[in-house]
C-alpha cells in the first residue's frame, strides 16, 4: 500500500466563503490540531484577494481553472487563471504533484448538511466514504463526475495527486455559523485520521457499503426566449436537498402562479438547491441518482 505523505488543506477558494479562511486561520495558531504522525500537513490560502474584496472571485471562478490544458494555458491571465497557476506550481503540477491528498474547503448557501464531494473513483475514495459514514452519520457521500480523468477536471481538489472537497451548508456568502464551522472542523478531522488510519495499515472494519449521490445534471430556473427568469424553486424543493422529486411533483413556481413539475422519467435527489453562488448562470439545482457505493467492489 502507497503511503501518503504530504496532505494539503485548502480554504478561501471562493472569496465570501468565510468558514474555510477561519479554519485556516485557526489551524495556523494551532499546527497540532492538523498534524499527524505519518504525513506532513499544510494549509494554503487559494483566493486572498477575493476573500478581502468580499466576493466569490474577482476576474473568474478560481473552482473552475484547473484543467491540465487551463493550466498550460498563458494566454489565460485573469487574476484567478494566474492564482490557479501558483497554486499548481505549489502542490501540484497536476498530473505529477508534491501534493498526495488535497482537502478544499468549502460552504454552501443549500441545505445540504455536512457533505463531501468525491471527483475521482478509486478504492480509498470507497474506504473513506465508509469511514466518514461510520464516524459521521450524517455526512452526505457525493459522487461529483467522478467518472472523468483528473486531467479534465476544473476544480482545485484535483491538483493533488488524490483530493476531495468539503462542502457544508446552510450558511449566507459572507458569513460563520457555529454549527457549519465545527461540521467543516470535524468532517476535516476524519478525513486527516482516516489518512492516518490508511498510511499505519490500522483501518477499522468497515461498511460493506455506504449510500452516495451520484451527480447527473444541472437544471436552470425557468427562462423565457431572451433569458429573463420567470419563475422560482417551488417551496415543496427548497431547502430539501437530497430528498426525492418524484416524476410529476412540483419543481419551480412561476412568478404568475404556475407550477411547473418535474418530467423526468425516474426519481431524482437535488443538491445545491437555489445555491446563490449560481445565479450568475441561473442554475437552481444540481439532479443526482442515489447509489451504493460497494467498499471492495
Amino acid at each position: 500500500m502507497e503511503k501518503i505523505a504530504n496532505v494539503a488543506i485548502v480554504g478561501g477558494t471562493h472569496g465570501n466563503e468565510f468558514t474555510g479562511v477561519y479554519l485556516l486561520k485557526k489551524w495556523q495558531h494551532e499546527p497540532s490540531a492538523i498534524k499527524r504522525s505519518s504525513f506532513e500537513t499544510s494549509t494554503l490560502w487559494a483566493n486572498p484577494r477575493a476573500f478581502g474584496e468580499n466576493k466569490r472571485y474577482c476576474d473568474q471562478d478560481l473552482n473552475r481553472q484547473f484543467t491540465r490544458a487551463q493550466l498550460d494555458d498563458p494566454s489565460l491571465a485573469g487574476y484567478e487563471q494566474s492564482r490557479a497557476k501558483v497554486i499548481d506550481a505549489t502542490l501540484g503540477p497536476k498530473g505529477d504533484a508534491k501534493c498526495d491528498f488535497l482537502i478544499d474547503l468549502h460552504t454552501t448557501t443549500s441545505n445540504m448538511g455536512p457533505c463531501i464531494l468525491l471527483t475521482q473513483e478509486g478504492k480509498i475514495y470507497r474506504q473513506l466514504a465508509a469511514y466518514v459514514k461510520m464516524k459521521m452519520p450524517e455526512a452526505v457521500i457525493f459522487r461529483d463526475e467522478d467518472h472523468l480523468p483528473a486531467a479534465q477536471h476544473h476544480l482545485l481538489s484535483t491538483v493533488g495527486t488524490m483530493g476531495v472537497i468539503v462542502e457544508v451548508g446552510p450558511v449566507s456568502q459572507s458569513v460563520i455559523r457555529q454549527d457549519i464551522f465545527e461540521q467543516s472542523e470535524a468532517l476535516t478531522h476524519h478525513i486527516l485520521d482516516f489518512i492516518e488510519l490508511y498510511n499505519q495499515d490500522a483501518l477499522p472494519e468497515l461498511p460493506a457499503s455506504v449510500e452516495g449521490y451520484r451527480y447527473l445534471e444541472s437544471i436552470t430556473l425557468p427562462l423565457d426566449e431572451s433569458g429573463e427568469r420567470l419563475g422560482m424553486v417551488h417551496s415543496n424543493v427548497q431547502d430539501n436537498d437530497f430528498q426525492p422529486i418524484y416524476p410529476g411533483d412540483p419543481l419551480f413556481q412561476t412568478f404568475e402562479g404556475e407550477t411547473i413539475t418535474y418530467q423526468g422519467d425516474k426519481v431524482v435527489y437535488p443538491a445545491f438547491i437555489n445555491e446563490a453562488a449560481y445565479y450568475d448562470n441561473n442554475l437552481a439545482m444540481s439532479l443526482c441518482e442515489k447509489v451504493r457505493i460497494d467498499v471492495d467492489e
